[in-house]
C-alpha cells in the first residue's frame, strides 16, 4: 500500500500523525531565525536545500525542526520543505543484481531534498518480530535510526515499509552514496526520515544511502557492530560495486539478539 507519509504500526506504539508540538505565531509568510521558536537552532535550509552543517568534520547533525500545522506562518514558510513531500521526477527500475531501485530524471543539488523514508513506525519490539520472523530470502526493508541526545539519552526509530510505504523502500544501498538520511521533526517527536543529496546529482543517476545511517556519510566514522563469523550466515551481501565496499549490508544485531 503506498503511502507519501509515515503512518502507525500494527502495534499502536506511536503515531506519527499526533500533533504534540505547538504552532509559531509568526506572521509573516516565512520565518525568520531570529523570531521564530520552530528555527531557535538556526535556519534550516536555503531555498529548497538543507543548508550545511556549520562544522562538517562533526560526525553529527543538528537537530531539524520544520513548522507545523499550528503554526501562524503561511504555507510557504521557507521551514516547510519535507512536510510538502516528493517533488522531484524519479524513477523506479529493475537492476541487474540489486533488485528494484531508483534513479533520478532530472538533476539534484547538493542539499538538495529527496523523499522521506516513509512506511509504518514501530516500537522495539515489534520491528524486532518482525526482523526475526524473515528468512534469508526476504528482503529487509525496516530501517533503525538511533539518534545521541546531548544528555546521554538515546532516541530510536524504527521505520517499516514491508506492507506501507513509498518509493523511498526501493532506495539501494551504497558504501559510497550520493544520499544521506536526517530526521526531521514536524508535528512531534517522531522524525520523518528525510532524505538529502550528499552531492550534485546527475539526471539518470541512481540513487542510494548507506543503510548505515551515518550523517553525511563520513569515512571512517561508522561505528556499526563489528558482526561475529557466524553471524555472517545472517547478512545479505551488497552489491553496490564502490571501492570502500564493506561486501556485507549493514547490520543491526539489536533486532536478531534474544534475551
Amino acid at each position: 500500500q503506498y503511502s507519501p507519509e509515515s503512518v502507525a504500526g500494527a502495534d499502536g506504539e506511536l503515531d506519527p500523525t499526533e500533533i504534540t508540538f505547538p504552532g509559531c505565531s509568526c506572521r509573516s509568510s516565512s520565518c525568520s531565525a531570529a523570531q521564530c521558536p520552530c528555527l531557535r537552532r538556526g535556519d534550516n535550509y536555503s531555498g529548497l536545500c538543507l543548508r550545511p552543517a556549520e562544522q562538517q568534520e562533526q560526525h553529527f547533525s543538528r537537530p531539524v525542526f520544520e513548522c507545523n500545522s499550528l503554526c501562524q506562518c503561511g504555507p510557504r514558510c521557507q521551514n516547510r520543505l519535507v512536510q510538502r513531500g516528493l517533488r522531484l521526477r524519479l524513477q523506479v527500475f529493475r537492476s541487474a543484481r540489486k533488485g528494484w531501485g531508483v534513479r533520478t530524471l532530472q538533476p539534484i543539488p547538493e542539499g538538495g531534498f529527496v523523499c522521506e523514508y516513509a512506511g509504518e513506525v514501530l516500537g522495539f519490539a515489534e520491528a524486532q518480530r518482525r526482523a526475526q520472523a524473515q528468512t534469508a530470502q526476504d528482503p529487509n526493508y525496516i530501517i533503525a535510526v538511533r539518534e545521541h541526545l546531548h544528555d546521554g539519552r538515546v532516541m530510536e526509530t524504527f521505520v517499516d515499509p514491508t506492507r506501507i510505504g513509498n518509493v523511498g523502500r526501493f532506495l539501494n544501498h551504497s558504501c559510497e552514496p550520493n544520499l544521506f538520511m536526517v530526521p526531521v521533526r514536524v508535528d512531534s517527536m517522531v522524525p520523518r526520515l528525510a532524505l538529502f543529496a550528499a552531492t550534485d546529482i546527475s539526471a539518470g543517476e541512481e540513487l542510494s544511502y548507506d543503510y548505515s545511517g551515518r550523517f553525511r556519510n563520513l569515512p571512517g566514522t561508522s561505528r556499526e557492530h563489528k558482526p561475529l563469523q557466524e553471524e555472517n550466515v545472517l547478512r545479505k551481501p551488497c552489491y553496490c560495486g564502490s571501492r570502500t565496499c564493506a561486501s556485507f549490508l549493514p547490520w543491526d544485531s539489536s533486532l536478531f539478539s534474544t534475551p
